[in-house]
């Protein structure tokens, strides 16, 4: 078992995410030797049970890596993993990065210098199309990448107006490859490859996408770019999850005015609000870059302040008014967790009975709701 193998079978297995797959490399120090290690030692580390230790050990009665690589190959797909030289070295940075890439098209060794997230709202109005095409059509005119999640609403017409334009963009899903969604978007995925861009996820090929897995590639959106953009947007959406995942990760986020009483607008009006920048054309988000030879924008901007970290309950918004009814089962549970006191995502995990992946995305749209904090120890808290 090599390294890019293991990679492949880590991420197949099931409870297995990139904390763990930190822990497990951290205490094995190779992918291949944790394969070489007896379950009695591997049972050892936080957060690995007996039977996911054991589960790993005999990873051949759980996954068919030869089926999945032929699977992809007959995609045209490379996968990408942590070990390689080829892997986004933006995503490599992250606290949980992806064990694997699985990319049909190509990536440009420097994308990422200029590339710019853009997202927003499934049910886009005239406006919100209209800036989502302008700001998509000016980037690909600057030579910048766009990199969207190919949904419909703000995600397509992103892709569609980048490709329209002669420029190139990236498309990260929340299923495999060979379960695109939604579907009426594969001539647009075939369009984006062929003019030089990529449709890429974390996800084996045949991975479908669920309500969990959505939110886990928001991350990977805001990793591959310089900022987020967020073009309109409610207070309950998932862009905003996106945005919140772009400041955890040190990088920009900008949003688009909206009207104010209208309730799509409602989400990129309080980000402005709470510090993100105004956008009202390209030139507002190549203001916040100074590209200078040889310098990454990473290094040369001060890291922002997050505008959900409020320094008391006196900066509430309009989110602070839902009532609890409106949560959904895994939020309600986590706040009832919570409410007994401070917990990590290990112990809201195993409590609420949550995958930690889904605790972690929950929990960011809570932030952004202002209904927990994030303490100086790693732990949260429920805000009263």
């Amino acid at each position: 078992m090599n390294d890019h193998d293991g990679c492949i079978v880590l991420n197949m297995l099931s409870g297995i995410g990139g904390s763990r797959a930190n822990a497990l490399i951290e205490f094995c120090g190779s992918v291949s030797a944790i394969f070489e290690s007896d379950a009695a030692s591997l049972a050892r580390i936080r957060g690995i049970s007996s039977e996911l230790a054991d589960r790993i050990l005999r990873w051949r009665d759980f996954v068919d890596l030869g089926r999945e690589l032929e699977i992809a190959k007959n995609g045209g797909v490379t996968i990408l993993c942590r070990t390689d030289d080829e892997y986004p070295a933006s995503l490599r940075e992250l606290r949980d990065a992806p064990l694997c890439i699985y990319m049909r098209g190509s990536l440009s060794a420097d994308f990422a210098a200029r590339s710019i997230s853009i997202v927003g709202t499934r049910n886009a109005s005239n406006y919100g199309a209209r800036m989502a095409r302008h700001l998509s059509e000016s980037a690909a005119y600057g030579g910048w990448t766009t990199v969207s999640g190919l949904a419909v609403g703000i995600d397509t017409i992103v892709h569609q107006a980048t490709v329209d334009a002669g420029g190139r963009t990236v498309a990260v899903l929340g299923g495999g490859l060979a379960k695109l969604h939604p579907i009426e978007n594969l001539d647009l995925a075939r369009a984006i490859i062929r003019t030089g861009g990529a449709v890429i996820s974390e996800f084996p090929m045949t991975t479908a996408p669920t309500r969990h897995t959505f939110p886990m590639r928001n991350r990977i959106i805001a990793g591959l770019s310089c900022g987020t953009l967020v073009v309109e947007a409610g207070v309950n959406s998932g862009s905003l999850i996106t945005a919140a995942q772009a400041l955890e990760q040190g990088r920009h986020v900008f949003a688009v005015p909206g009207e104010a009483d209208n309730p799509s607008a409602a989400g990129c009006n309080t980000l402005i609000k709470q510090g993100a920048k105004l956008v009202m054309n390209f030139d507002d988000i190549l203001d916040e870059f100074d590209f200078l030879p040889g310098f990454h924008p990473a290094s040369l901007r001060e890291t922002p302040v997050s505008p959900f970290a409020a320094s008391d309950d006196a900066d509430r918004t309009e989110a602070d008014d839902l009532d609890d009814s409106m949560f959904s089962e895994e939020e309600t549970a986590i706040l009832d967790v919570l409410a007994k006191g401070p917990a990590n995502v290990d112990t809201i995990s195993e409590t609420a009975g949550i995958p930690p992946s889904a605790v972690i995305s929950t929990m960011i749209s809570l932030e952004i709701l202002h209904r927990v904090r994030k303490n100086p120890d790693g732990t949260y808290s429920k805000k009263h």
